[in-house]
């Protein structure tokens, strides 16, 4: 069977996205899946409901942004409506999410955790190996 997997991508904090990207891409690519659809949005909040509006179409998403903590309770409100979103859409739709959504107190921390996207893609394929 040829799994479908998609990866929602915030173009906010861009530089530390791509990198996510790269790493979930050597993993995908590991496990055989040479080409993944990839859909770009304007920022971290924004990645459920694209999820939300894909998921009859895909196997698997995988769940690529960065938010870095300011001077406001803003970071805290974000960070767990996107978690809530993912997961809701995850249990309902019976599809795993890789949430390789990394959370940051500076720019400076981005440089190691690079390694989430691939941790993202793998908790998916494992995932979607149970019956």
């Amino acid at each position: 069977m040829k799994l479908k997997i998609c990866v929602v991508i915030s173009t906010y904090n861009e530089d530390i996205t791509k990198e996510l990207y790269n790493s979930a891409k050597k993993e995908l690519d590991k496990f055989g899946i040479k080409k993944a659809d990839v859909f770009k949005v304007p920022g971290a909040f924004e990645i459920p409901v694209v999820i939300s509006k894909l998921s009859k179409k895909y196997d698997g998403f995988i769940a690529i942004g960065c938010i870095i903590k300011g001077q406001t309770a803003n970071f805290d409100l974000i960070c767990n409506a996107i978690t809530n979103g993912i997961m809701q859409i995850s249990v309902t739709q019976k599809k795993p999410v890789g949430n390789s959504i990394i959370t940051l107190f500076n720019r400076d921390q981005a440089t190691q955790r690079f390694n989430r996207g691939k941790e993202a893609a793998r908790a998916v394929l494992e995932i979607l190996k149970i019956k």
